[in-house]
């Protein structure tokens, strides 16, 4: 596939990864093994299996590990919901991650669709 840092849906997991990581260093301190670190697992999941998938031979590969992505970001979505509900963010990091987070999926959800309907090309 070649260098994952050509792929917008990673330049966009990456930034959201860095949003999450200061959305969440002032949640209290009880939080940082759970919540937190959920959070902060999920989301770095992204851009990583994204990297991962171009280091993989074909788009088979590459696809699987689009599917996982999905899942950490999916993933994701809940726990920013939780985070919300529970008070540790406001309304406005909750509505901009979220949306964020929603704008990978679809770009995921793509990528993903483009790989497994691409025809295989006979030798010349």
């Amino acid at each position: 596939m070649g260098d994952f840092r050509n792929l917008k849906v990673w330049e966009k997991g990456h930034r959201l990864t860095l949003d999450v990581y200061a959305a969440t260093r002032p949640f209290p301190r009880d939080e940082l093994v759970a919540l937190t670190g959920q959070l902060r697992r999920s989301v770095s999941s992204i851009p990583a299996n994204i990297a991962e998938g171009c280091g993989r031979n074909g788009d088979a590969e590459l696809a699987r590990f689009m599917d996982i992505a999905m899942g950490s970001a999916s993933e994701l979505s809940y726990h920013l919901i939780l985070a919300r509900d529970l008070g540790y963010l406001l309304s406005q990091n909750y509505d901009r991650l979220a949306g964020e987070t929603e704008e990978i999926k679809r770009m995921l959800a793509t990528f993903t669709a483009r790989l497994r309907n691409k025809t295989p090309r006979p030798d010349r």
